[in-house]
């Protein structure tokens, strides 16, 4: 078999719509790395689900006077469709509400109890004497004592990043009704992350010369200038997975710890529904495999520290406990690729204010493509972006249809027309066509070394920069004049065109899958490059759930066959009559799009 990739991809909490933040933040770049992997002939799998536990749920259900499981499913059936519409690829979409996320959840737990990485201790947690319970962290927000920001949850401030103890928030509230909470003493179980560190942060060196500064920022800098203590793995809560000891009925596992394992089970559930019950192991205990981890940097701390400190907590113990009769350890993350936030018209994105451009709301009037074109040209990579209609607009315009789309419709055109829908027969190229060619050549090897090293701002950049240099060719070479005089020179030009576009197409296809797959087929190709998503409804002992399944079928990139490679289009072979790929926008639509912010 072929080298093993898995794309683990955040888990979006089932309580709120997606918007383009969350979008470019990780979801985008997890389909963009896997269609590239695929498209290299390698063993791909993107997974993720709906956080159907965390506390945003239970808020959202208790706003809503509805049940978690209500809100969970409607939220998870919104992702679906949001993610088909856009060509989310996910080999599996599941959620983290099934029978066989428990069970894995439960045997990791149990393996990290009994390889001594788990501890009781008494601590306080905030209750609200008005509603008589003990309150999990998003249920309480006051003033981050690292940076000073209000707003922080009393388990970490989203504005420095910081894991925070409880009971060092400055002036908690209650979300519910606004009343101070107390502490109370409670009992939980804890990961010992103070036991971990050497090896979490022995991990960490071995990647930070390829890891993002800001990850490294987060997660080794942490660890050297402050260090790491035990952090709480279980909470007074009814919503989730209950702990699997007896006596500590009443108690659920903390969201931040079990929703990570999801990346594990999801595996598991994607090879049980292949009926291979074996298959996971391909990606978790192949130590070839390389796993990437697609997040935003709000998530840092948990899939650079806490994340591969649970992992290297189990050893071998989870696939002992799996059935393995020679168990092998599980692989750690190979990148963890963060991006920045992204923020819209100057301003920081929020849902509650509708200060958000929504990712189902855009695609009632856009197409999917341009949405994917922006939001990775202006993917917040390195810092914090920001979206702007105008520059949408203008790129769109300027861009996606006058560089990329015009070229590809205009050369296809003219060779329907002018050689009957047949690929011109060029004979011998001149040096001009030969060195365009080159360029496209060498132009594979630019756009991979980005795509390799996670810089999808860069690659799409080179990728649309190469489209300039065959229009630029077409300037000189002007095959609409040269067919006037001689047809033969005309078809050394337009097969160069041709030739030049079909390459281009598989450059652009993990960014613009929609549009290059229609070039595909004006090209006269029968096969698909990729598969297509389905949803199935799976019933288990805990509930029914629906999954999506990417199912490659007879694609090109189904295969073991490397397709980021050159090949030579046929003279003579038929392609079909073009239309364009992308559209015209009308400058009004950024008055209008401005207009709909904040209402």
């Amino acid at each position: 078999m072929t080298e093993p990739v898995l794309v683990a991809v955040a888990w979006p909490y089932a309580s709120a719509k997606i918007h383009v933040g969350n979008l470019t933040g990780a979801y985008l770049p997890a389909d963009i790395l896997a269609r590239y992997h695929r498209l290299r002939g390698r063993d791909v799998l993107m997974v993720s689900g709906s956080d159907s536990h965390g506390t945003p749920v239970t808020v959202r259900a208790d706003e809503e006077n509805a049940t978690p499981e209500e809100i969970y499913k409607r939220y998870h059936a919104e992702f679906i469709e949001l993610f088909q519409k856009l060509g989310l690829t996910y080999d599996i979409f599941t959620s983290t509400h099934t029978s066989n996320h428990f069970d894995v959840a439960r045997k990791l737990f149990l393996s990290l109890k009994e390889n001594g990485y788990l501890y009781t201790e008494e601590s306080k947690q905030w209750y609200s004497p008005t509603q008589e319970r003990f309150l999990p962290d998003r249920y309480v927000e006051g003033t981050c004592y690292f940076c000073g920001k209000t707003g922080a949850r009393s388990d970490q401030c989203d504005n420095c990043g910081h894991l925070l103890e409880a009971e060092k928030l400055i002036d908690p509230k209650t979300k519910i009704d606004g009343s101070t909470p107390e502490l109370r003493e409670t009992t939980h179980f804890y990961l010992d992350l103070e036991k971990l560190q050497d090896q979490v942060a022995e991990f960490l060196r071995e990647r930070q010369s390829y890891w993002r500064p800001n990850v490294i920022r987060q997660s080794l800098g942490q660890i050297e200038t402050e260090g790491l203590r035990g952090r709480p793995i279980t909470r007074d809560l009814s919503w989730g997975i209950p702990v699997p000891v007896e006596g500590w009925e009443g108690k659920c596992m903390y969201v931040w710890f079990e929703a990570v394992i999801g990346y594990l089970s999801s595996v598991v559930e994607w090879g049980l529904l292949q009926g291979k019950p074996d298959a996971w192991r391909h990606w978790w205990t192949n130590p070839d495999s390389r796993t990437l981890y697609c997040i935003g940097k709000d998530n840092i701390p948990f899939h650079a520290i806490i994340w591969p400190a649970e992992l290297i907590g189990v050893d071998e113990s989870f696939d002992a406990k799996m059935g393995a009769e020679d168990p092998e350890p599980l692989v750690l993350p190979y990148d963890v690729p963060a991006n920045e936030f992204m923020n819209l018209e100057g301003r920081k994105l929020s849902g509650s204010k509708n200060w958000a451009v929504w990712g189902l709301d855009f695609l009632e009037r856009y197409d999917p493509d341009p949405m994917r074109y922006y939001l990775t040209v202006n993917m917040p990579e390195s810092r914090d972006s920001d979206w702007d209609w105008e520059e949408f607009y203008q790129r769109n315009n300027n861009e996606l249809v006058a560089t990329w789309g015009n070229l590809a419709n205009r050369v296809l055109s003219f060779a329907y027309k002018h050689w009957e829908g047949m690929v011109p027969e060029p004979g011998d190229l001149r040096d001009e066509d030969i060195a365009l060619l080159e360029t496209l050549r060498e132009g594979f090897a630019s756009v991979e070394a980005h795509l390799e090293a996670v810089k999808l701002r860069a690659a799409i950049q080179e990728a649309m920069r190469l489209a300039g240099e065959v229009n630029k060719y077409l300037d000189t070479a002007a095959p609409w004049f040269e067919i006037k005089e001689d047809k033969d020179q005309a078809a050394k030009s337009v097969f160069t065109a041709m030739q030049a576009i079909d390459w281009l197409k598989i450059l652009f296809a993990p960014f613009l899958p929609h549009t290059c797959e229609k070039l595909h087929g004006y090209l006269g190709y029968e096969q698909p490059i990729f598969g297509s998503l389905v949803t199935r409804e799976v019933e288990d002992d805990l509930s029914t759930h629906t999954v999506m399944l990417y199912e490659a079928g007879e694609s090109l990139s189904a295969g073991d066959d490397d397709l980021w490679q050159p090949t030579d289009l046929t003279p003579g072979k038929a392609f079909n009559q073009p239309s364009p790929l992308f559209q015209k926008l009308d400058a009004g639509i950024v008055a209008e799009e401005r207009a709909r912010l904040g209402k």
